[in-house]
């Protein structure tokens, strides 16, 4: 089989050229492509971790937080940034959990120092408390939320906690992240 092309045709590129009378060249940018050198492995898992943890705070409806105020956060020293930032982004597998709502104060306070116990005597490592977002107190915000802040930065076992992820109780619950091991 010969396939060959069509001679051309004068009144076609006529016809073209009269149509595009007036057209004009886009100019092009006046910028110079900037040289990114190449990056090594570690810089580029770098530059995927910043970016998942930009995501990871756009993810988050900005009602939530205008709400029930801002997410709970601690670290202790000496904790690892990639231990930390698994527990941000809710990796850690939640071996327990317990539910405050409806407790008072010192209810509250006795039932999560005997399951921090407990989980602590069991070996788990990643727990979640569900404090509430406090949407029936007063005026002085989120009661449960505040004070469970406080006891959980004052227990010696807890390495980190932060705020849960919006499909685990967001600002209304908290993951805890246990040393590992410990034992009193």
């Amino acid at each position: 089989m010969n396939i060959s092309t069509p001679p051309d045709d004068p009144d076609e590129d006529l016809d073209f050229t009269e149509a595009m009378r007036g057209v004009s060249r886009k100019p092009e940018p006046n910028r110079a492509t900037p040289h990114r050198p190449k990056l090594s492995g570690r810089a580029l898992q770098r530059e995927a971790d910043e970016r998942a943890v930009l995501d990871e705070l756009l993810e988050h409806d900005p009602e939530e937080f205008a709400e029930t105020g801002e997410g709970l956060m601690y670290r202790a020293p000496g904790l690892q940034e990639s231990a930390f930032r698994r527990l941000r982004r809710g990796t850690y597998r939640i071996e327990a959990e317990l539910d405050l709502h409806g407790m008072n104060s010192e209810r509250a306070k006795v039932a999560l120092h005997q399951f921090l116990a407990e989980s602590i005597a069991q070996r788990l490592r990643c727990v979640r408390v569900i404090h509430g977002k406090g949407l029936r107190s007063s005026h002085q915000g989120p009661v449960l939320k505040q004070r469970v802040d406080r006891w959980l930065r004052r227990t010696k076992h807890v390495l980190a906690f932060v705020s849960a992820r919006p499909q685990h109780g967001g600002t209304g619950a908290v993951y805890v992240l246990l040393r590992a091991g410990s034992r009193d």
